[in-house]
């Protein structure tokens, strides 16, 4: 990597970039890149372009193409347990599961009787339970989603089961969450409180969470506190580590929340994942484009 593409703040950073490794863009030809996802057995990535209501798919020797238009303006992405697609939808204000026959599922649309707001990222823990976010970003205008009213009336975090599709609220004390990720050992769940991208004095922070055997959350605390930007989608490598989007790049924080370096990149980052044959592969959604850059270590896997 070159100097002018990465910041040291701590030593243990530089053993987790690869020397060797540069940054490379993917494609340009995004309005707004959100919602990587790989897919090791088929070496593809699948990720939103959110104002084109669409979604594109990308794997080496092919090239970029249409995954799947319209998306009902879909924004975060993740796989479940069996190697399926899980995606949030603005447009349609749910949670969905594209079997692999290519039919969609709803998981979760409603929240005792009311439309969810537009959830807008998702992760799957190892006993196949669906964490979502549900901020207002995707009815607060007709850009991103439709406009409407919240039928529930605040941004909550949730999770519903595959086998009872009950949506069951696991946190109401956010203003917007966002991205969100699980420690390695599932002890510990990362929320992001992006609010700030619509007030200036609103949270800008990640906070964490103790996770129970009874997939309740305990003890929220701060994490870190964002000087620049806002924090949106993240993921935790195998160390613990927590690496997440910022407004000139990616951020990566060590478990105790000091910032170990920054991978800079030249646009907004809305999201990332980790990827390729030996997960040590970094996808970057950062506004018209996706980046990818390959680290030295590995994304956590369950």
């Amino acid at each position: 990597m070159k100097s002018s593409d990465y910041e040291v703040h701590d030593p243990r950073f530089r053993l987790l970039l690869q020397p060797n490794a540069f940054l490379t863009r993917v494609t340009d030809e995004c309005l707004w890149a959100e919602g990587p996802v790989y897919f090791p057995a088929t070496d593809l990535l699948v990720w939103s372009d959110i104002p084109n209501n669409r979604m594109l798919r990308w794997a080496p020797g092919m090239g970029v193409g249409v995954y799947r238009a319209p998306s009902n303006y879909s924004n975060g992405n993740t796989r479940d347990r069996e190697g399926r697609l899980v995606t949030c939808e603005h447009g349609a204000r749910r949670v969905t599961r594209t079997e692999h026959d290519g039919s969609v599922t709803v998981l979760a649309s409603h929240y005792e009787g009311r439309r969810l707001n537009s959830p807008n990222d998702v992760v799957v823990d190892s006993n196949g339970v669906i964490w979502f976010t549900d901020p207002d970003y995707g009815i607060l205008s007709d850009y991103e989603g439709y406009r409407a009213d919240s039928e529930i009336g605040r941004c909550n975090v949730y999770r519903v089961s595959p086998e009872s599709t009950r949506v069951e609220l696991v946190s109401d004390d956010f203003v917007k969450p966002n991205g969100l990720a699980f420690s390695p050992d599932e002890s510990l769940l990362y929320i992001a409180d992006s609010a700030a991208s619509h007030a200036d004095d609103a949270p800008r922070h990640i906070r964490v969470f103790d996770v129970s055997g009874e997939g309740r959350l305990r003890n929220g605390r701060l994490f870190i506190e964002m000087q620049s930007g806002v924090p949106d989608g993240m993921r935790v490598d195998e160390r613990g580590n927590v690496w997440t989007s910022a407004e000139d790049g990616v951020y990566c924080y060590a478990p105790e929340g000091s910032l170990l370096g920054k991978i800079l990149i030249p646009e907004v980052v809305a999201n990332l994942t980790f990827g390729g044959i030996n997960r040590n592969r970094l996808f970057i959604a950062a506004t018209s484009s996706i980046y990818s850059l390959h680290v030295g270590v590995r994304g956590a896997g369950r």
